[in-house]
């Protein structure tokens, strides 16, 4: 279990890490973006992507990843 939450760690490090070196401006103009919103929409979206991550995680389990 803790091998996975560590893969599952390290994976996001990598994604988020690549997103900051590849794009700041980019990431910049979407966290302007993002502040614009109400707290409903970006809970929405929260909640959206924990739905979805929960799906991938269930997913990758049950294929036996």
């Amino acid at each position: 279990m803790i091998e996975t939450a560590l893969l599952a760690l390290g994976l996001v490090l990598i994604v988020e890490g690549l997103v900051y070196a590849l794009a700041p401006s980019l990431i910049e103009q979407m966290l302007v973006a993002l502040s614009a919103l109400p707290a409903e929409a970006q809970r929405l979206m929260g909640a959206i992507a924990l739905v979805l991550g929960l799906i991938l995680v269930w997913a990758a389990k049950t294929l036996g990843a």
